[in-house]
């Protein structure tokens, strides 16, 4: 099981001008847990949102399963999980609620659903305050409840932006174990800026710079040389 992206460039336009935000990116991404680093304004965030189907490329492939989802996005999405750096929440619902309202817009059956809730939640360590409104949980509550939706489908690639950027260092290290238990049977990319949120979890680190793919391989090769220019 494999993510295949080859030769990928996007730009978006800024004012009059156009903006190259990926730059004829090439990248292979297997089973287990992709770090993809690099600073501000690297180019993460847009190649989160062409692999989520949510962006489409100006030019370029991404393939799964062989078959290349920037002409048919649908035979990603129901493989797909997405937690995007910027999660909204409904601050009214409970955990439970909210859940469950997701799980009907991924056209998942209430039955099937209360069981895949009621598992995330136990998984996630949220059973406690599954009944609270979402409003009164904390930033690494948020972000457990943002993974749980995204696993609603039980998704066979699964992207996240910038999870913990506002986390304290405990949840910080809870949501890393998380990513290493789920990335078994699963491909994960992992989009940051930290380097210490992927060093010791990740099979392999991509850094972008500027749009551009600097540099990939595991984490003992890439990251020596770069380590403080992210």
């Amino acid at each position: 099981m494999q993510l295949e992206i080859k030769s990928l460039s996007h730009q978006y336009q800024d004012g009059k001008n156009h903006k190259l935000a990926i730059d004829q990116l090439s990248l292979t991404v297997k089973t287990g847990i992709t770090g993809l680093l690099g600073p501000n304004g690297a180019g993460k965030s847009s190649l989160m949102r062409i692999l989520a189907t949510i962006t489409k490329p100006v030019s370029g492939e991404v393939l799964w399963k062989g078959e290349n989802i920037v002409k048919h996005p649908q035979l990603l999405r129901q493989d797909l999980g997405y937690l995007p750096q910027y999660f909204g929440v409904y601050e009214q619902l409970s955990g439970v609620e909210f859940l469950s309202y997701m799980a009907s817009i991924k056209g998942i059956g209430r039955t099937e659903a209360n069981d895949i809730i009621n598992n995330l939640l136990d998984r996630l360590n949220l059973v406690h305050v599954k009944s609270l409104p979402l409003s009164g949980y904390s930033g690494g509550m948020k972000q457990r409840i943002g993974i749980a939706q995204a696993l609603l489908n039980d998704p066979k690639l699964l992207i996240i932006d910038e999870p913990t950027v506002g986390l304290d260092p405990h949840e910080r290290n809870n949501f890393r174990q998380l990513l290493t238990e789920l990335s078994e049977d699963r491909c994960i990319i992992f989009s940051t800026h930290i380097v210490s949120d992927i060093e010791s979890i990740a099979d392999q680190i991509a850094i972008m710079q500027s749009g551009k793919l600097m540099k990939s391989g595991t984490p003992s090769i890439t990251l020596q040389p770069v380590v403080n220019k992210c």
